[in-house]
């Protein structure tokens, strides 16, 4: 016989009362008064025969029970809030909201995303740059755009391009260096370090490079590090040092003249950038079409990058 649950309003009497440790502030949020919150909570703790608050005289807070139930009301209610959500997005067919880490968004998606917006003006691009995964059940994105290994479980996940990491400076920073750099004066020259990738096990670093390189002698830990790899590009094109910089975001950069390589080598990253995003989105005509300007877009690129590495060793 399947379980009969309890009352929805119930659950959100409870997710509400929980989440804010007020039977009042819960009330106000659910525009109920304070007595049928209270009521719909009582009829809750009947119904699974256990007490779910302790009730003070100024305020109430989670019995042993209580703190077991509310983490799954929790994400449940946020489940069926996305849902709706998410059949929203569907039927706003001109809207496109597209989850990107912010140094992709900064150096490679924003400058050429006018391009997109010439093909498609009807579709409203909105772009949201931050670090955090995605939830593609709560939160209001339809595709998404990651640095990393590529494995997102029950996820749609389509490669864009490998990456590879190279030391880039500006041509002044190598200029006072005398026009190179050698083992022997990069010791002279600051090291930035971009903390952004830190989470993937197999990132490449200074200390990795150096030691493909088969120097040694070489602090690579010193120099400042910045945990957004633009940042790292942007220091190194106002000469404050020499970073080993993502190609793909600095490939801008290299084009202006404004950052340039000093070395022969390049080192793999060993991740890349993948679109992201759950199975039924490709059915949705934005997405189709930012998905195939995006392929188009990331081919150039890899174009680009293989011309400057041609002359170039791997590590």
């Amino acid at each position: 016989m399947a379980y009969r649950l309890p009352p929805l309003n119930s659950l959100k009497a409870f997710e509400a009362a929980a989440r804010l440790l007020s039977f009042q502030n819960a009330a106000e949020e659910l525009f109920v008064t304070p007595s049928a919150l209270s009521y719909q909570i009582k009829q809750l703790e009947e119904h699974l025969q256990v007490s779910l608050f302790m009730r003070k005289t100024r305020s109430v807070a989670l019995t042993e029970a209580g703190e077991r139930l509310y983490p799954g009301i929790h994400e449940g209610l946020e489940r069926f809030q996305g849902a709706v959500r998410s059949l929203g997005r569907t039927v706003q067919s001109n809207v496109l909201v597209v989850s990107s880490g912010p140094a992709f968004a900064a150096k490679w998606l924003a400058p050429r995303v006018y391009k997109f917006i010439d093909a498609y003006p009807e579709i409203e691009l909105r772009i949201a740059a931050s670090l955090k995964l995605v939830d593609f059940n709560i939160d209001e994105v339809d595709c998404a755009l990651r640095f990393g290994s590529g494995n997102y479980p029950d996820l749609k996940v389509e490669p864009l391009f490998d990456e590879v990491a190279v030391p880039l400076c500006s041509p002044g920073l190598l200029e006072r260096m005398g026009g190179e750099l050698t083992r022997e004066n990069l010791s002279q020259v600051t090291l930035l370090h971009d903390d952004s990738s830190r989470f993937l096990k197999a990132t490449a670093g200074w200390t990795d490079w150096v030691r493909a390189q088969g120097w040694t002698g070489i602090d690579t830990e010193r120099g400042p590090r910045f945990n957004h790899a633009d940042h790292g590009l942007d220091a190194a094109v106002d000469g404050a040092g020499i970073t080993l910089g993502r190609l793909s975001l600095a490939m801008r950069d290299i084009r202006s003249g404004r950052l340039v390589a000093p070395f022969d080598s390049y080192m793999r990253a060993r991740a890349g950038f993948y679109f992201v995003m759950p199975e039924n989105m490709m059915d949705l005509p934005r997405v189709a079409q930012f998905y195939h300007w995006l392929k188009e877009e990331a081919a150039e690129e890899a174009v680009d990058i293989a011309s400057f590495l041609a002359n170039k060793r791997s590590l």
